[in-house]
């Protein structure tokens, strides 16, 4: 038998399920039909035994706020615990747009929390508070209440022993709307007084000294704050500057790019001076949790670090939960261009079978899975060079660069990988892709290789050239006409000396 879950694996995991289905469906969908696929996707995961609830958790309410900004849900235990979770979601978007988009340059009253003395947060927080507590949910199993309206009946239905305990709990921008939601409902008044415990994960800093003051005077049964010590959005805003002092080795290090958008970004505070609420427990301190293919010192390798370590992936393996499903992945596209009609295949991971394809914002109703790592579609009507995406209760497949679909040609031109990764000045560097055709130029960043031969469609080489700096890590990239490959980790190499 399978011991029983940690507090943190259970919340971690709650936690985590509320980035289900966050991505609106690529061609568009209402605010119903996304509510409902998100809710058909977290019953499913809530009723599976193989993660860290272990089935033992039932969904009480959801809502998504107008434009699909914010959403939170309410669950609650069904082994005679007597839990239950408020849970807010964080956000699947670029880790520089989460704090580009919070709003910390002002701060305003929270009168909504029950201190006794004023007390302030970010203007940004204080906004996805009210979208939290305002939003009503649009489907069963609790449609048209609020949050605490659901909660209420929740609690009065509930067993009077032992004591409800309620956890306040979510992940990144989740995690910080969760410490305001907490003294807010911590003040109400409820038909059972339960119990309150705040459990965040790589939560951003929600208001100043006197936010900090109240949150840490409340009594609550538990209060944690868990962050990676390497995640960069938990130091927003308090001390955001030190992150531009990363990684230790090996690696990878900021960049001058890298280190003038953290100061830049920092500077948004306009002087307010943020704190952290609750008692902190850190994790992955000695930095062994890592992604081993992101240490150069380039700009996207930093960004995509930072990425990896703010996942909540990488949360779940940091408390010793189980990975929650994925959502879908396409990882290739044949053929890459065609017309309307064409027939394709994608392939991938996570396909099931009430996915659905987009190729950009145009639906794609003709399509058959053939399993779950292989779809055969009919092309849709459309123009341009397109992402094709795959949509199902779990979630969308990101964008990729190998997953683009080119209406008429020519193809789009990708690299996809390069080797060796790194040498010096004449190695010979074969360049996997698509796209490739004769004649095609190759520049290890500014610089063309000299020596290019074309090998096929998916392959050429080319002798990397001479650099002023001939220790540094480069993009690499192919040109086909007026087609040049974009820049990824993927393609970067790295001069060893002469």
């Amino acid at each position: 038998m399978a011991p029983d879950p940690t507090t943190a694996q259970v919340t971690m995991t709650l936690a985590a399920l509320a980035a289900t289905g966050a991505t609106p469906r690529p061609s568009g969908e209402t605010l119903q039909q996304q509510t409902e696929r998100i809710i058909t996707g977290i019953n499913a995961q809530l009723n599976d035994p193989g993660l860290a609830t272990q089935g033992g958790w039932r969904l009480v309410w959801l809502a998504l706020s107008e434009a699909n900004a914010n959403m939170a849900y309410i669950a609650q235990s069904t082994n005679g615990s007597n839990e239950f979770a408020v849970v807010a979601r964080g956000t699947d978007a670029d880790v520089t747009d989460i704090l580009e988009d919070l709003d910390v340059g002002t701060v305003v009253p929270f009168p909504e929390s029950g201190s006794p003395k004023p007390i302030a947060v970010s203007k940004g927080a204080m906004d996805a508070f009210k979208q939290v507590v305002n939003a009503r949910s649009i489907a069963s199993p609790s449609p048209n209440v609020t949050l605490t309206q659901a909660l209420t009946a929740a609690l009065n239905s509930a067993p009077s022993a032992p004591q409800p305990t309620v956890y306040l709990t979510g992940h990144s921008l989740g995690g910080c709307i969760a410490t305001m939601l907490a003294p807010y409902l911590q003040a109400q008044t409820w038909p059972k007084q339960p119990k309150f415990a705040v459990i965040t994960y790589a939560a951003p800093t929600a208001g100043v000294q006197s936010f900090v003051d109240y949150f840490n005077s409340v009594p609550w049964v538990i209060d944690e704050r868990h962050n990676n010590a390497y995640d960069l959005v938990p130091h927003a805003w308090a001390d955001l500057d030190t992150t531009a002092g990363w990684y230790p080795s090996p690696g990878p290090q900021a960049t001058e790019e890298v280190q003038l958008l953290i100061g830049a970004i920092s500077k948004r505070t306009k002087g307010n001076v943020y704190v952290q609420p609750g008692t902190l427990c850190p994790m992955n301190t000695s930095y062994t949790s890592l992604a081993k293919n992101l240490v150069n010192k380039t700009t996207q390798d930093f960004l995509g670090q930072v990425a990896f370590q703010h996942a909540n992936s990488t949360y779940l393996d940091l408390v010793g939960a189980p990975a929650v499903p994925s959502a879908p992945v396409v990882t290739d596209v044949t053929p890459t261009f065609g017309e309307p009609g064409a027939t394709v295949t994608i392939k991938g991971s996570g396909f099931s079978k009430d996915s659905m394809v987009d190729f950009g914002h145009f639906a794609c109703p003709t399509h058959n899975i053939d399993s779950d790592s292989r779809i055969t579609a009919k092309v849709p009507d459309g123009t341009g060079v397109v992402h094709v995406r795959v949509t199902n209760t779990l979630g969308t497949s990101p964008a990729v660069a190998t997953g683009q679909f080119a209406y008429g040609g020519p193809a789009p031109v990708v690299v996809s990988a390069v080797s060796p990764t790194s040498g010096k000045a004449g190695t010979l560097v074969t360049i996997s892709g698509s796209g490739f055709a004769d004649g095609a130029t190759v520049h290890f960043k500014d610089k063309a290789s000299d020596s290019v031969t074309f090998v096929s469609t998916g392959q050429i080489t080319a002798t990397a050239p001479g650099q002023l700096d001939d220790h540094q890590t480069v993009n690499l990239t192919v040109t086909v006409g007026h087609a040049t490959s974009p820049t990824s980790p993927a393609d970067e190499f790295t001069y060893t000396g002469r």
